[in-house]
């Protein structure tokens, strides 16, 4: 006898007996859980599929410990532009044992309230269509706006909200080597997107 079972976002043939390693659950080791999201049991010829799940059964299993995989190393790196980001990401698993198949003893789930639908909030966003006209910012004129607007830059507070990373990106793309912060472009951007003047936008 087996079933098919998912948990984690992902779906897993198993046997009672059998070790298997899924996504994290929150459980501590020797614990024991239940996996309610069955999709398919198989006892010999007799075959049952779930729509999508099927109701009743359990796949009963022991948590034997918490881990760690191997290391997965990301790099993005651009030619030619100075630009090199490393970072390496290990996936935490569980890794459990299956005690038992049972077509039903399957804990129902409490039935949810409806939550009450939500009130709309008058829209205060700009349509996406409308840009800011970013030379009134010091040090941008009409050719810097037309390459800006090409890298998704259209409007102030999209500038005034750069992080670091964002900063370096957009100064590697555009050979600045730090002009953007010694222009100071955040703190300029984020008056004009409060509705405010700086001493620059004043003389335009």
């Amino acid at each position: 006898m087996y079933a098919v079972i998912k948990t984690g976002g992902k779906q897993y043939r198993v046997e009672e007996g059998e070790f298997l390693r899924v996504e994290k659950l929150d459980a501590e080791a020797g614990d024991k859980v239940e996996l309610a999201e069955v999709l398919m049991l198989v006892d010999g010829d007799d075959v049952q599929i779930g729509a999508p799940m099927i109701e009743g059964a359990v796949v009963s299993a022991t948590v034997r410990e918490q881990g760690r995989g191997e290391k997965v190393k990301i790099i993005k790196f651009r030619r030619r532009k100075h630009y090199r980001r490393q970072a390496g990401h290990r996936q935490s698993y569980t890794e459990i044992l299956i005690d038992s198949i049972s077509a039903k003893g399957a804990k129902k789930p409490a039935a949810k309230k409806a939550a009450a639908p939500a009130k709309e909030k008058p829209a205060v966003k700009k349509a996406a269509t409308e840009k800011d006209d970013l030379k009134k910012i010091s040090g941008v004129g009409p050719k810097l706006e037309e390459k800006l607007n090409a890298l998704g830059i259209t409007t102030f507070s999209e500038i005034a909200k750069f992080t670091k990373k964002r900063m370096e990106e957009v100064d590697t793309e555009l050979n600045f080597k730090g002009r953007i912060e010694r222009d100071d472009w955040k703190s300029q951007a984020k008056i004009l997107a409060d509705g405010g003047e700086t001493e620059f936008s004043k003389k335009k």
